[in-house]
């Protein structure tokens, strides 16, 4: 009864063995001719299996790039004011952030003595043309020298000069805006003694503002002057401005351009030294806007689309440029693709497809 169960076991491993490790000899035994049919046949049926897929098709369209820095504004004009002249303020300081005018007088010197040292240079100036009239009138009656003529001309112009001068020292008493601002610090107090040189005020024009930023050397290829600027300040306020200046030379230090935008200011809502975000626009590409659920990952790990290449998957790798409420803007792919947007992940390379196409984008 137990040789059985003995002989069973043996005829099963028998068989198990032929089937694992004689399995060549076996089917050389079963007929070679009978096997290779058998196997195309398979083959055949295997790749006539389509998956069934959604595709959207995509023109490529023109997208802006733009070029992101970060800075801070600028006064467009700051100026300190000083005195020409030495003398005492005679006049009441104006205040910091009072607005001024072109010509406005910012500080008024007490003249001193300069009232008599111009009578005293217009005396010398009369005296100098009667002596310069006779030495004239001597020399064409050939009673004088041609040199002595020549010295009293040279004497009469000399005392012209010294009143000009004095004349030109009593206008710088009064000290003026050079244009239309904001003073930045108290015009020089009433009573103080200002040397030449001394400053009476600091005024700065805010309208327009000045974006000021620093690119790359990367990146400055990419900006032309006048390109529109878009700006965001730290408080939220969003700006649009034009390219006014792009540097030549770049920043010892940091390698870097510098690059101005002018942007009106008439409410001077935007005050000197805020910071900003730029983006500079800059010539675009072309690209694809497509879902982001559209993405997939290949083997190697590589972010791109598959695509409906003569009928069957092909995989695209794509460069991401931008991220939107509508989609992403990828580029990579054809002008004109076919992108799988459902069953993408169901697919490999080479996969047939059987394809429907999704709205709007209908097949023509």
């Amino acid at each position: 009864m137990r040789l059985v169960p003995i002989v069973n076991a043996v005829l099963v491993s028998a068989a198990l063995y032929v089937l694992v490790f004689e399995r060549d000899r076996l089917m050389v035994f079963a007929g070679k001719d009978a096997a290779e049919p058998a196997a195309a046949t398979a083959l055949a049926q295997s790749g006539s299996q389509t998956v069934a897929v959604q595709v959207r098709r995509s023109i490529a369209q023109p997208i802006d790039q733009g070029v992101l820095t970060r800075g801070q504004t600028e006064a467009a004009r700051r100026v300190e004011v000083r005195a020409e002249t030495p003398g005492r303020i005679i006049s009441d300081p104006a205040r910091r952030g009072a607005q001024v005018t072109a010509g406005q007088t910012l500080c008024r010197l007490d003249p001193g003595t300069r009232a008599a040292m111009l009578s005293e240079a217009e005396a010398r100036l009369t005296e100098a043309r009667l002596s310069a009239t006779a030495a004239t009138r001597l020399q064409e009656g050939g009673y004088r020298s041609e040199t002595a003529a020549a010295a009293a001309t040279a004497a009469l112009q000399a005392a012209e000069a010294g009143v000009q001068a004095v004349q030109k020292d009593i206008e710088r008493l009064t000290v003026t805006a050079p244009f239309a601002g904001i003073l930045e610090t108290d015009a020089a107090e009433t009573g103080s003694l200002l040397p030449a040189g001394g400053l009476c005020a600091t005024v700065i024009a805010l309208d327009p503002i000045k974006l000021v930023g620093f690119v790359p050397e990367t990146e400055v290829d990419r900006i032309v002057p006048g390109a529109r600027v878009g700006a965001r300040l730290a408080t939220g306020l969003e700006i649009t401005g034009q390219v006014s200046f792009l540097s030549r030379a770049a920043d010892p230090a940091t390698r870097t351009f510098r690059v101005e935008a002018e942007v009106p200011n008439p409410d001077l809502a935007i005050r000197e030294g805020q910071t900003i975000e730029m983006v500079i626009r800059a010539e675009g590409t072309k690209g694809h806007l497509l879902p982001a659920s559209a993405l997939t990952l290949n083997d190697a790990g590589t972010l791109g689309l598959r695509l409906v290449v003569e009928g069957r998957a092909r995989f695209f790798a794509v460069t991401l440029l931008r991220d939107t409420p509508e989609g992403v803007w990828l580029t990579g792919l054809p002008d004109s693709a076919e992108v799988i947007v459902v069953g993408q992940e169901y697919v490999t390379e080479g996969t047939p497809l059987a394809v429907s196409y999704t709205a709007p984008e209908a097949a023509p």
